[in-house]
């Protein structure tokens, strides 16, 4: 339910056009005065996830997770008072430019098509460019209201029409398959024999990760508790398309499938480590390893050998 503050917001915004927090921020207070920094941050994110606002980068969504905060956190929240400064005479500022969870110029989504066929068009449009190939279980990932059974008369409408096509295109995963006609050709123009132990790091809810979509998470590895999952902050690394680590979000904990002299695991180590050493990704201490030590399971040399270092935390590597 929109409160009078949401309206306000929504309101600057009808313009048409994006505005940075501060903007945003003046434009409002000119109405409500006494609304701070977080009440009006938190009125933002609750537009964002309703589907209202959107913004132009992605820098405000990775500050919002890497605080801890999850979406709807922000919801039925009692107003914070600001906290003291340490002799009483202080109190906290927030930088001119706005709190980093709400960076970059945030503008209104267009209203929602009233139409539930126009909608599920779209929806079926979006999947079909995200996925290449949707399947029964890419969309099970993303959720979507009514499952399967609610794009399948879409999808089926776009193969009457020429604009998808339906058939066996990933072995093993049924005939309800659709793909547009550049995914299928791009499939087929892909190299037939790709080189030997092909390492690629990837976010694990990645649509490019097959795995918990298309395909199930495998068993945890022998001694593991944790499980894998599509998680934000997660890593997967893949080779020769098959999963061989899983590092949960923090790098604090690694999941690893093959045995210690397995050549697909110094493969994955390596292309980690390459990936930590470019800046892709942060600093990464791995702490345990298949519920062990990192400093004395046997898969830590791997994690050595790709250039990890031991601290006495664990593993490390920096970018």
């Amino acid at each position: 339910e929109l409160t009078p503050l949401h309206q306000s917001i929504l309101d600057t915004l009808s313009g048409g056009y994006g505005l940075f927090f501060r903007q945003l921020a003046e434009s409002v207070r000119a109405k409500w005065s006494e609304a701070s920094d977080l009440e009006l941050s938190d009125a933002v994110w609750d537009l964002a996830w309703s589907g209202r606002l959107t913004n132009d980068t992605l820098s405000p969504l990775r500050s919002l997770l890497g605080s801890g905060r999850t979406a709807g956190a922000t919801a039925h929240r009692a107003r914070r008072t600001v906290p003291r400064g340490r002799y009483g005479t202080l109190s906290a500022q927030v930088s001119r430019p706005g709190p980093p969870t709400v960076s970059g110029r945030w503008s209104l989504l267009p209203a929602q098509a009233p139409d539930p066929t126009h909608r599920a068009h779209a929806l079926a449009r979006t999947l079909l460019d995200r996925h290449g190939v949707v399947t029964r279980g890419a969309v099970a990932a993303e959720g979507v209201e009514g499952g399967f059974s609610a794009v399948y008369r879409v999808l089926s409408a776009f193969e009457d029409s020429g604009q998808a096509r339906r058939g066996y295109v990933v072995e093993g995963l049924g005939a309800a398959q659709f793909a547009m006609d550049g995914a299928v050709d791009r499939l087929r123009s892909a190299e037939r024999n790709p080189p030997p132990l092909a390492a690629v790091v990837l976010a694990a809810a990645d649509p490019a990760n097959a795995y918990g979509a298309a395909l199930p998470w495998p068993e945890p590895p022998a001694g593991a508790t944790q499980r894998p999952g599509r998680k934000a902050g997660s890593l997967v690394v893949l080779v020769d398309g098959e999963l061989v680590l899983y590092l949960e979000r923090g790098g604090k904990t690694l999941l690893a499938w093959p045995p210690a002299e397995d050549p697909r695991l110094a493969a994955a180590t390596e292309a980690l480590a390459a990936a930590s050493r470019a800046g892709t990704l942060p600093a990464l201490t791995v702490e345990r390893i298949n519920a062990a030590s990192a400093l004395t399971s046997p898969l830590g040399r791997s994690l050595e050998a790709a250039g990890f270092h031991a601290t006495p935390r664990g593993l490390r590597m920096r970018p």
